[in-house]
């Protein structure tokens, strides 16, 4: 029986298993490494992962999403308030002072926790990886953030349960990648520390871990974090930029619309990527709305020049980890 590995994002899930050769991320049915955390609630049936994906545009008050950013905290609680402003679907406060997610299913509004559409994610994860290893999955190690409460873990642990897995421990996402570094890393000293530093910025929140490596040892020596900081932040600035200029040269007022949204969002999360490896990007949408097609232009320099406040942002975890690294090397 072999053991898997699960990182659940706030926007995708990758699974991962260990062979010989080493560790090998799974394939889904699409031959995508990356397969997207959400679950589309239809008339007849469920859509999950890729296929939830595709039928998203079409039902977004279905269609749910950013699971990790509502497991295991109390409905009050102010960060995930500001969450709930941005989400298409409906969340609403259950007897116990936590979210309740609504959604139209089978016919009639139905009410499911976080930690039971978590579950229904890490049932899809665990499809794709009997389907890739023709045998049976059940033992796992999932990577959490390092910032997650306790209350938090035992939510990611309850939904794996309810998937029908057996979760062998719960990881600190940063602390696994620079483990995943040290492994293939051949020439690590044996005496002086090497110390690196890991950055990751996911979807919705930002993580620096500083670990130090000699052959055969890897040490943490800092970490840091800013929950609310991510990729969507920077997709917002480009959001916030195109609605503003198509509201002055086409007269349209994308927050009149829902959907909308959704496909502007979607178009400025593409060409944030394309920013990364491009000078400058064009922004067209078909029909968008009105029957209208709009079109329009950034460059690199300009998308940097507006996103100014959230560099600045960026800085301060890795300043943070770098001081208690020093004091802890």
């Amino acid at each position: 029986m072999s053991v898997v590995g699960f990182d659940l994002g706030n926007e995708s899930c990758v699974v991962a298993v260990a062979r010989q050769r080493g560790i090998d991320v799974v394939l889904n049915d699409e031959s995508k490494r990356e397969t997207p955390a959400l679950v589309c609630f239809g008339d007849k049936q469920r859509f999950l992962g890729t296929a939830g994906a595709a039928t998203s545009m079409m039902n977004p008050k279905n269609t749910i999403s950013q699971i990790k950013r509502l497991i295991g905290r109390p409905f009050s609680d102010p960060e995930l308030q500001q969450d709930l402003k941005a989400l298409p679907f409906s969340v609403t406060e259950g007897p116990d002072g936590f979210p309740l997610i609504n959604a139209r299913y089978l016919g009639e509004t139905k009410s499911f926790t976080p930690t039971q559409v978590m579950g229904m994610v890490f049932s899809n994860m665990k499809t794709i990886a009997e389907k890739n290893l023709n045998a049976a999955v059940v033992d796992c190690c999932i990577g959490v953030p390092i910032y997650f409460t306790d209350l938090q873990r035992r939510a990611v642990m309850d939904a794996a349960t309810i998937a029908g897995l057996h979760p062998l421990r719960l990881m600190h996402e940063t602390t696994a990648t620079a483990l995943a570094y040290g492994i293939y890393k051949t020439d690590l000293p044996e005496n002086e520390q090497l110390n690196v530093a890991f950055i990751d910025i996911g979807h919705a929140s930002m993580q620096v871990c500083i670990a130090g490596f000699k052959k055969g040892q890897l040490k943490v020596l800092a970490h840091s974090f800013d929950r609310c900081l991510g990729g969507r932040d920077f997709d917002e600035v480009l959001f916030q930029h195109f609605a503003e200029k198509f509201k002055t040269d086409y007269k349209i007022d994308v927050f009149q619309n829902a959907r909308a949204c959704l496909r502007l969002r979607a178009a400025c999360e593409k060409l944030k990527k394309v920013l990364s490896a491009n000078p400058e990007a064009p922004m067209n949408i078909e029909c968008w709305m009105d029957d209208k097609d709009v079109r329009g232009f950034i460059k690199r320099d300009e998308f940097e020049q507006i996103s100014a406040p959230i560099f600045e942002r960026v800085k301060k975890p890795l300043e943070k980890a770098l001081s208690e690294a020093k004091t802890h090397s």
